[in-house]
């Protein structure tokens, strides 16, 4: 697959308001997404008695937030992220929010009094990500001058 297609963002003179916010947006994301992989990892144990989650389920969660985070961290920085892998990004956002909610609405997990408030309260901040990312994408998309 070639760099430059009708989805990519092709010069720098696409470079004004809307792509400076959504490299923010991602790199934001990167940020929070490789902290938590990072206390997932190191704390499973202690976060899992907090949480009232497995130990192990945090340890799959932080080696796959570890990968995505990465992945996420190197669009950031990317002068002109590709729009085909903002768009995963927003959607795999979406997908994890969507799972946060589903584990609990389905009695899948029987976390602790702060599991109820944590799985919640980080799936509305990555569904509030990927709505800020899917907008600021949008706009870079309209930005005139583009080729």
């Amino acid at each position: 697959m070639s760099a430059i297609s009708p989805e990519t963002f092709r010069t720098a003179r696409t470079a004004r308001a809307p792509l400076p916010l959504l490299r923010w947006l991602l790199a934001l994301d990167a940020a929070v997404t490789l902290t938590n992989a990072a206390a997932y990892l190191a704390l499973s144990g202690f976060l899992g008695r907090l949480l009232g989650v497995g130990a192990g389920l945090l340890l799959g969660a932080g080696a796959f937030l570890l990968l995505y985070g990465a992945g996420v961290g190197f669009l950031a920085s990317r002068p002109v992220p590709p729009a085909p892998w903002v768009r995963a990004v927003v959607e795999g956002n979406l997908l994890w929010a969507l799972a946060g909610a589903a584990v609990l609405a389905a009695g899948v997990l029987e976390p602790s009094a702060a599991g109820w408030v944590w799985i919640p309260l980080q799936a509305a901040v990555v569904a509030a990500l990927a709505v800020a990312q899917h907008l600021a994408l949008r706009a870079v998309l309209r930005t005139p001058g583009r080729s």
